[in-house]
Parts: C-alpha cells; sequence; structure tokens
C-alpha cells in the first residue's frame, strides 16, 4: 500500500471515534478488531484542527463525498457516518467499514487505498458535496 500521508482530523471527530474505539475494545466479541486497530492507527497520525479550521475539501465525519473507483471509473457518492447511521441503501458508510476507515482525513484530488481480498482497492476523491464543519453544523 502507499506510503501513509497525513491526515486531518477535527477535535470533535477525534474524541468521538476514540470513544467509539474504547467502546468497541471492551465488547467480548471483536469481529470489526481489524478495522478497529487501522481506524486506532489512521487517529494516531492524525494531525488535530478545531472544526472551525478544518479545510472545506477534508473528508470529516458526516462528510457526503463523490468518489471516483479508478479500477472501473464508476462514480460513487457515499457519507461517512458512525457505525449506528450506517445504511448501504443510503450509501452512508460506517468509519469501521474498510472504505470508511480509507476516506477519512483524506483531500480532494487524494486517493484512498485499502486491501481487498483480490488485491488493493483505490478511489480518488472528486468533490466534497457537504462537510458539516463548512456547513457550520458543528453539532453532528
Amino acid at each position: 500500500m502507499g506510503k501513509k500521508r497525513t491526515i486531518y482530523i477535527t477535535e470533535f471527530d477525534l474524541n468521538r471515534l476514540n470513544k467509539l474505539i474504547e467502546m468497541l475494545e471492551d465488547e467480548p466479541v471483536q469481529r470489526d478488531r481489524k478495522y478497529i486497530e487501522e481506524l486506532d492507527d489512521e487517529l494516531r497520525r492524525a494531525k488535530v484542527v478545531d472544526p472551525k479550521n478544518i479545510p472545506r475539501d477534508i473528508v470529516t465525519m458526516n462528510t457526503r463525498v463523490r468518489v471516483r473507483d479508478l479500477d472501473t471509473g464508476a462514480e460513487m457518492i457515499y457519507q461517512l457516518v458512525f457505525p449506528g447511521d450506517a445504511d448501504v441503501k443510503q450509501n452512508k458508510i460506517s468509519i469501521l467499514a474498510p472504505v470508511g476507515t480509507a476516506l477519512i482525513g483524506f483531500k480532494v484530488g487524494e486517493t484512498a487505498e485499502w486491501q481487498v481480498p483480490s488485491g488493493v482497492k483505490k478511489i480518488r476523491i472528486e468533490e466534497i458535496l457537504y462537510q458539516p464543519e463548512a456547513a457550520g453544523d458543528f453539532h453532528l
């Protein structure tokens, strides 16, 4: 996979995601262990930014983003959400899904990569359609 790059995360998202990780680590059944560890690793490397100062082209929690699959050329729109809000039919992707963990903190123009059984999946962030912080929605 590509070299580790700097990702950006808001203090608010970091606190909520750390609480989520702690809660999931306390569960007796660790079905998402690999994804929790990958998310935790991403968060440890992240540059923490005040929500009011996060660049508008960064994927934060609850961001709606248009991406392009670099293998097929297909475009998709995803919203990055917490596990309880995930809904595939509405393209609401959990932060714990491999694509969700791959997207957090990326900016427009960057390529997110993650491991799949057949190799490495790559998507490029084409456009931020909605970012809560840019819209002034700091309560989400």
